[in-house]
């Protein structure tokens, strides 16, 4: 079973815990963790700079594209950031409490 910790922001923390509860009821997800941050970025030719809130996803990587499907659905930005990172290791307990929280322990 492949691991992943997928990424993505938002402009509010009220936002990041909406999609957060979503995700998790969906079971989509087994852990969300949201955390303030300064992003500086290019937007329509200009660099621009905002408060934004991240969201760090733990999951498998079968969920993916469920979780790219109900993001496109909910997300409040005109150009949502999702993108994955394979785990490469991870304490075998962790990665078990991570597929009984999404219901595909085997």
């Amino acid at each position: 079973m492949k691991f992943w910790l997928l990424y993505s922001t938002v402009g509010k923390k009220r936002e990041a815990q909406l999609i957060a509860r979503h995700l998790l009821k969906k079971r989509l997800i087994a852990c969300a963790n949201i955390f303030p941050i300064d992003s500086l970025y290019w937007w329509k030719g200009r660099i621009e700079h905002s408060k934004e809130y991240g969201m760090i996803f733990k999951t498998s990587a079968k969920n993916y594209l469920r979780i790219e499907q109900e993001l496109s659905k909910i997300h409040p930005y005109e150009c949502p950031c999702l993108v994955a990172i394979d785990l490469k290791r991870g304490i075998k307990p962790y990665l078990d409490w991570i597929l009984d929280s999404i219901g595909q322990r085997e």
